[in-house]
């Protein structure tokens, strides 16, 4: 008994301070991890903040985007007064972003090509002040930049007008109430209703619609719908018979249901990422087929009652492209099936993805697929 006491307590001896050398080295790394990643603050107006802060939520690299009030003379305002046009704040929101993943600059594009940069008496169906487009520099940097991309868009004589956007300090922002947070994600009918009748997307999409999205990393928020004489030249007929009016193509005689290529599927009209090759199987059924999305936040799914059986139709978020149909027969470990067009895909093989802008996701194929 003596004997096994001594040798538990040796091994005590050897292997405590092990222990402590392993729970250093975790908490180091903790802290180290904390370290590298350092947020900032980037503050923007653009009128309507729903709109704006959906916006900037959806681009890689931003953490959390707050809906607030900012330039005025009133203190701790509420909505009903900064709306009147009362206080001299407008609406605007703050973007707490990664620069690592998504520099300022990228911000600023993202900002420019999501709101009326020619009109300082509001935006699009909000008139007033308070709707004004502004950026509120935090630092002498973010100033720099910011009267940079200003000049640049200037130069580029997209817009027939003056840029009128205002670049001024950054004073004090004051958050709006709770329920003007993830407006977007809170009442998606209502705000999808407030949207599409504010003029807002269809100025975007004169303005921006016939450029190539831009899919540089961190940008990937500017994936828009071109405007309709342009989607016609774009696509083919049965590209445009399968995304825009809700078409089929036929099984087994399509591109890419038998393509064992490793690579991305993106939407045909937008850009948008929507599925990878390793999540790609043979069903059987002649169509592209996937056991889930590569980007959940760039599928939309919705109840299709076209047909006897109900079925869940599958879109794309931006570029609203009808894709096929999602079913619940699939493969572990999801269980589910995207059935989807070849004609509503492009393929990007993964030697490309750098060349095209999708970079981001060369490390799903590291491994040999």
């Amino acid at each position: 008994m003596e004997t096994r006491k001594w040798s538990l307590l040796a091994l005590f001896i050897i292997v405590w301070p092990m222990l402590q050398v392993c729970s250093l080295e975790g908490t180091t790394g903790v802290a180290m991890k904390e370290e590298k990643k350092q947020i900032e603050t980037a503050t923007f107006a653009g009128g309507c903040f729903w709109c704006t802060e959906s916006d900037f939520e959806k681009a890689t690299g931003v953490v959390e985007v707050i809906s607030g009030y900012i330039g005025g003379h009133k203190k701790n305002p509420t909505y009903a007064e900064v709306s009147s046009g009362i206080t001299g704040h407008a609406e605007a929101v703050m973007v707490k972003y990664d620069p690592a993943t998504i520099p300022y600059r990228e911000l600023l594009e993202i900002f420019w090509k999501h709101v009326d940069p020619t009109d300082q008496g509001g935006q699009f169906v909000d008139r007033g002040a308070q709707y004004r487009p502004a950026i509120f520099y935090h630092n002498e940097s973010q100033k720099l930049e910011a009267e940079e991309s200003r000049k640049n868009l200037e130069r580029s004589g997209r817009f027939k007008k003056p840029i009128a956007t205002e670049i001024v300090p950054f004073t004090v922002f004051y958050p709006a109430e709770e329920y003007h947070q993830d407006y977007y994600k809170k009442n998606p009918v209502r705000y999808q209703f407030y949207r599409h009748n504010s003029g807002r997307d269809q100025f975007l999409n004169d303005a921006w619609g016939k450029e190539k999205p831009d899919t540089k990393q961190g940008a990937k928020s500017i994936y828009l719908k071109p405007d309709e004489a342009t989607l016609r030249k774009k696509l083919t007929p049965i590209q445009y018979d399968v995304t825009q009016k809700e078409g089929t193509e036929p099984p087994f005689k399509n591109e890419y249901w038998d393509n064992k290529k490793a690579g991305i599927y993106l939407d045909i009209v937008s850009g948008e990422p929507l599925f990878v090759s390793t999540d790609k199987y043979d069903s059987g059924t002649g169509w592209p087929s996937f056991t889930r999305p590569l980007e959940p936040d760039n599928i939309v799914e919705k109840s299709d009652r076209s047909m006897l059986t109900p079925r869940t139709e599958v879109r794309s978020k931006r570029g609203d492209s009808h894709l096929g149909h999602v079913f619940p027969d699939g493969p572990a470990p999801s269980g589910l099936r995207y059935c989807i067009n070849s004609a509503a895909l492009r393929f990007i093989p993964a030697e490309d993805l750098d060349k095209e802008g999708y970079g981001k996701y060369l490390n799903l194929f590291d491994k040999k697929n």
